[in-house]
């Protein structure tokens, strides 16, 4: 059963899955080992935005309305403005035209996300860990954003793509060790983003997975905030995230079966995808540090 906001949401998913991947052939193709899942950035970047757009423009604007600050005027033009900016970023990012403008916009409208929404309920619930969870999420889409823009605008100011790419770096870093440590706080939960998704009981030894996730997140986290293998820690954190999307949020999607499940489904998988699309924006953004080019994707 599907509503024709969940309709839309796989469509334009699926739409973009294909025209990013055909556009970036040639680019996946000449890549070595980690570059061609690094290549794959701005596609599962792109994917998820244009899951999402049609939710603003279909599925619960009054939902959204209702998450904009009270004093912000037009509650009813922000889901429609938000949801013409995530389809103008996933179109700008898959064809590659103004890639610079959009990533540096993408990035402050969820850096205001952060400031306007989750920042205000995390400073009223400082001990709950999913305000926590949202606030370094969307600030990490932020970074990712960033961060390719930062490489965009490399040849034309460098000091101004050092700092963006560098905040790319640390917020994704940053992300990473506290989701780590909720693997390892709550392994009943599923891995990836640790939101509040329990790990269905058809996963076998689904604790050994959460506490592995978080021990990858652990690690590259650490390498990303002391700038030690900076690249590859970025691009780990990337595969893993979009192993999880592709082997459980996929499957939980596809055994849903009521409009609301599949929504959720939906949301989880394109969460996850762009999480994983951020980290490998930041390798993307990153100089080399090791010979990345045999590594074990070759």
């Amino acid at each position: 059963m599907l509503s024709s906001t969940n309709f839309w949401m796989g469509f334009a998913g699926l739409i973009y899955l294909v025209a990013g991947v055909f556009l970036f052939r040639k680019e996946i193709g000449a890549a070595r080992g980690w570059d061609k899942l690094i290549a794959l950035g701005c596609v599962f970047f792109a994917v998820p935005l244009a899951v999402f757009a049609p939710e603003h423009f279909y599925g619960g604007p009054e939902y959204i309305q209702n998450m904009a600050p009270r004093w912000m005027p037009l509650h009813s033009f922000w889901p429609y403005f938000v949801g013409c900016a995530l389809l103008a970023a996933a179109t700008s990012l898959t064809v590659r035209k103004f890639v610079r403008l959009s990533s540096t916009l993408l990035g402050v409208m969820f850096f205001l996300f952060v400031c306007m929404i989750y920042l205000p309920s995390l400073v009223a619930h400082l001990k709950n860990r999913f305000a926590w969870t949202l606030a370094l999420r969307d600030l990490s889409f932020a970074g990712g954003a960033w961060a390719l823009a930062g490489l965009h605008t490399r040849g034309s100011s460098p000091r101004q793509s050092k700092w963006m790419i560098l905040f790319g770096r640390i917020v994704v870093a940053i992300a990473a060790l506290f989701f780590a440590i909720q693997h390892f706080l709550h392994p009943e939960f599923a891995p990836g983003v640790p939101l509040q998704k329990l790990t269905p009981a058809w996963v076998p030894l689904g604790p050994f997975w959460s506490c592995l996730t978080g021990a990858i997140l652990l690690i590259a986290g650490a390498a990303m905030l002391i700038n030690k293998k900076t690249r590859l820690a970025a691009a780990s954190i990337g595969l893993l995230m979009a192993i999880l999307t592709l082997l459980l949020y996929v499957p939980i999607l596809v055994m849903a079966s009521q409009p609301p499940q599949i929504n959720e489904g939906i949301n989880y998988v394109a969460d996850t995808l762009l999480f994983a699309g951020a980290a490998l924006l930041v390798a993307g953004a990153l100089p080399e540090d090791t010979p990345l080019g045999r590594g074990p994707l070759a």
